[in-house]
């Protein structure tokens, strides 16, 4: 059973299923032509795939958040964090409906972007994940790698609000601290040809991985996990100082409260 070190399974084994593609990268790296560039080729291989782009501006919410990217309206940090969290959530039942189905997701920006844009606007680092808990975690995470000031060359560059250099260069800060396992980091700076064939290979590796039975996840639940674990250790949640200790239970019974065969999320409770 295979768990991502950020996720609580959705999913069982051997439910053969549509993938998860997320394309992550600056402003201008070429996300969104590499994901159409792929869906084609999938296309013709047979695959049932589909583009997903966020936010995704044809519902209500996405429809105010592109007023405030084209500086049409002006919105608190914080409100406009968690609309753009509130976009993705709008969308979470359609996608696991049919990844289900076996429809593989290329999506060009995700939970990623949201924190790592809204962080680089000096919003606290937890509180920017914490909306984002509990959507479906990517397969795979293309980062296309670039520097901002080879971004910031290309043709339509500044024309959003958060197309400026010195943003862009503590967004890419910012990617830093969320790659994980799932990630795999492209050079954008590549010609187009080369960037899509390193893109091709990747991709068909985690689409076979999926359609064998990998398990379907849920986006950083799994850090509770790790939480818990340092406090299991002999240290403390928040509150080191307290000395209360957790008291750990399983919906499945298992007597270790991390048991990977376990499909429920870790659970604690404090004993005062």
């Amino acid at each position: 059973m295979e768990i991502s070190d950020n996720c609580t399974p959705l999913s069982a084994n051997n439910e053969s299923r549509g993938t998860l593609v997320v394309f992550e990268g600056l402003d201008r790296s070429g996300k969104t032509s590499q994901c159409g560039r792929l869906v084609s080729y999938l296309e013709g291989l047979g695959h049932s795939v589909e583009i997903w782009r966020f936010p995704d501006r044809t519902t209500s919410v996405g429809q105010m958040i592109s007023a405030y990217l084209t500086n049409k309206s002006q919105l608190d940090d914080h409100t406009i964090h968690l609309l753009f969290s509130a976009n993705r959530w709008e969308k979470r039942s359609m996608m696991e409906t049919k990844m289900k189905a076996g429809t593989t997701l290329i999506v060009d920006r995700y939970s990623y972007s949201g924190v790592a844009f809204s962080t680089a606007k000096g919003l606290d680092f937890e509180w920017c994940k914490a909306p984002e808990t509990g959507l479906i975690a990517p397969d795979l995470v293309v980062y296309l790698d670039i520097t901002p000031e080879k971004a910031a060359e290309r043709g339509g560059y500044r024309g959003e609000r958060y197309e400026q250099l010195e943003f862009q260069r503590k967004v890419a800060q910012h990617y830093k601290l969320l790659k994980d396992s799932s990630w795999k980091i492209v050079d954008a700076c590549q010609p187009l040809d080369d960037v899509e064939k390193q893109v091709k290979e990747i991709v068909l590796q985690h689409i076979i991985a999926c359609q064998k039975g990998k398990i379907l996840s849920s986006l950083w639940s799994w850090e509770t996990k790790r939480k818990f674990e340092s406090v299991y250790a002999g240290g403390t949640m928040d509150t080191p100082e307290s000395g209360k200790v957790f008291q750990y239970w399983h919906c499945c019974g298992s007597e270790d409260p991390f048991d990977p065969g376990c499909t429920a999320a870790p659970h604690a409770s404090y004993d005062d």
